[in-house]
């Protein structure tokens, strides 16, 4: 069966201030709908898993990871998984999806969010953005459906230059930083490119539809 055979079953639906958020289960899988548009599942995790697993290959020594977006935990789990990661920052804008993840979602991603190594902060990653300090040597982006499929108009400013200039002060010289998209986006390609330099294009298969994108590219050392 594909998973849209199985019936719906609404586990919650809850209003936040961008709307009605809502968590269902297909089966023995989740899907989490914001404001009647599908953002994100459980029955695959690929290229959520990839969004981490391209950059790690690029940094020898990735001991502080940010992760934009928890979604169902599956990016989180990956960088937890490497054994040279100390801590993984994840900022999550959602107070229901990081409840989720607390409770219906936590076997899904190993309880990713009680691991020792997580670090949760509950914000609004542009905002958080404008007054962060730190560096990180991996940063894993995965907010709303890309730059092009926006559910929430306000995520527009994160995939242009004005947040690349802030993005590129967070990561560190040889640190790499990667991009989720459900569409192809060309032109954010061309964007990341006169900012970031190098860009590589990588794409993830689904069993359905378009495939999944990661746009990734590296912080050249000081």
């Amino acid at each position: 069966m594909n998973y849209s055979d199985y019936p719906v079953e609404i586990i919650e639906r809850a209003m936040t201030p961008r709307g009605e958020i809502q968590l269902q289960r297909r089966g023995k899988d989740y899907e989490i709908i914001s404001n009647g548009t599908f953002l994100m599942a459980t029955y695959n995790g690929k290229s959520e898993r990839l969004l981490v697993r391209c950059a790690l290959q690029y940094v020898s020594q990735p001991h502080h990871v940010l992760i934009g977006g928890l979604g169902v935990g599956f990016s989180l789990q990956e960088a937890l998984i490497h054994p040279r990661v100390e801590q993984v920052t994840v900022v999550e804008i959602e107070q229901k999806i990081i409840a989720w993840n607390k409770l219906e979602l936590a076997d899904k991603s190993g309880r990713a969010l009680e691991h020792p190594k997580t670090r949760l902060i509950h914000a609004d990653l542009i905002e958080w953005m404008e007054v962060a300090e730190e560096q990180f040597d991996l940063i894993c982006l995965d907010i709303d459906n890309g730059p092009d499929w926006k559910v929430f108009e306000q995520n527009h400013s994160l995939y242009h230059e004005n947040s690349f200039c802030k993005l590129h002060k967070l990561l560190q010289p040889g640190g790499c930083i990667t991009f989720w998209s459900a569409t192809a986006s060309p032109e954010f390609a061309e964007r990341m490119k006169r900012y970031f330099g190098h860009v590589e294009v990588l794409t993830v298969e689904q069993s359905r539809g378009e495939p999944d994108y990661i746009f990734l590219s590296r912080k050249l050392e000081v």
